[in-house]
């Protein structure tokens, strides 16, 4: 599919950036403020759910290296389906543990993040300006 400058094109490129952005500095934020600081105070927050203290603090001492890698790959648009597919699986894991603490608050702004990652990969083919296309990668990549 040849690249064009159409609005829905520009508007995709701006939305993925934006997405990208924002798990970029997700995970930078947590890695300046203290990794362990980070996962030992979060993982505190978990002590009355039915998760092993030990695995909520592992998944939260990784999540800032996923979250900053994540934010990469969608940001310059490579590897941008997987990127959204990871993301998409990353949000259902807080999903889930923060619907067993049942902080419904924070789940209703996962949600959004679900349903802006679903906007994303359900209009991937509007892709145009990103390293995919550069390296001759499809939407399927």
């Amino acid at each position: 599919m040849a690249c064009s400058c159409s609005n829905r094109t520009v508007a995709f490129v701006a939305f993925r950036i934006v997405i990208g952005t924002n798990f970029f500095f997700h995970g930078l934020a947590r890695m300046l403020g203290g990794l362990e600081g980070f996962a030992s105070g979060t993982t505190k927050a978990f002590a009355g759910t039915a998760l092993p203290p030990g695995l909520v603090h592992a998944f939260l001492a990784v999540l800032p290296f996923v979250e900053l890698i994540l934010g990469v790959l969608i940001f310059f648009g490579l590897f941008t389906r997987w990127a959204l597919v990871i993301a998409q699986l990353l949000i259902a894991a807080l999903i889930f543990g923060t619907s067993l603490r049942s902080d419904w608050v924070t789940v209703s702004i996962q949600m959004i993040y679900a349903i802006a990652l679903y906007l994303a990969l359900a209009n991937l083919d509007d892709n145009c300006c990103a390293l995919d296309r550069l390296f001759g990668k499809n939407k399927a990549v």
